[in-house]
């Protein structure tokens, strides 16, 4: 039996890439997974081969977030686990940071990690039981630079974690995230990003490229009732990149 038996977990961002593999190992731990991401047609096929359900949606969109929610509930009548991995990761200069982009960015890695988190909240509450897991990024330590907005939202998706764990902890929910390092997804490998994988290695502990597999097992134990002790933290997986 895995340790998502009868759990209903909502995996944002799980097209393709670190949600995708997330997605995979929720079900493998016997979690129903809702897909959704704003690529329509990716989630409809990883839902279809995950033997879940899809909603295609944009997270920095009030309603579009609401209606995730709303969707699973009809579905399955329950929502046990958010595990929020929805995000635009660029590599842009911050000279040619202009404000447009800049809360582009904000808006959806940030804004959408507050709007998802509040629209799981009330079923969660209801039920007393609710387990939060954002991806938030070992950049933010690293200070990497071309990746200034991200950074700056992914200190605020720990940030919102932290209070959340505060404010929900009576309510029975845990708040967590995860900051991976640098992973061979499918955006990173499409973006100049491709070209850092070598460096990074040669400043790890673990002297190998990491893989969108290697994201999923410590998401999956947030996402469990395994993880009932455990609340407000940032799980730092990086083959050792930063060591805290």
């Amino acid at each position: 039996m895995g340790k998502l038996e009868n759990r209903v977990a909502v995996v944002t961002g799980a097209a393709q890439g670190i949600g995708r593999a997330i997605a995979d190992k929720l079900v493998e731990e016997g979690a129903a997974v809702v897909v959704a991401d704003l690529n329509g047609e990716g989630a409809e096929r990883a839902a279809q081969e995950l033997g879940g359900s899809a909603v295609q949606a944009d997270v920095s969109q009030e309603a579009d977030a609401q209606r995730i929610v709303d969707a699973t509930l009809a579905l399955h009548g329950r929502l046990d686990v958010l595990v929020h991995a929805a995000a635009i990761v660029p590599f842009v200069p911050w000279d040619d940071v202009d404000f447009a982009f800049w809360r582009k960015i904000i808006s959806v890695n940030l804004d959408g990690t507050y709007l998802i988190g509040r629209a799981v909240e009330k079923p969660m509450r209801e039920a007393g039981y609710g387990r939060i897991v954002n991806i938030a990024s070992n950049s933010f330590f690293a200070g990497t630079p071309n990746m200034g907005p991200y950074l700056a939202a992914k200190g605020g998706v720990i940030g919102l974690t932290r209070a959340q764990a505060t404010e929900l902890g009576k309510h029975g929910i845990t708040a967590n995230a995860i900051a991976p390092g640098i992973i061979r997804s499918e955006g990173a490998l499409a973006s100049p990003h491709k070209d850092s994988f070598d460096f990074v290695q040669s400043l790890q502990a673990l002297p190998r490229h990491g893989e969108p597999q290697d994201i999923a097992p410590a998401a999956a134990f947030l996402a469990s009732e395994e993880s009932g002790w455990v609340t407000g933290q940032t799980l730092v997986v990086d083959a050792g990149h930063v060591r805290n």
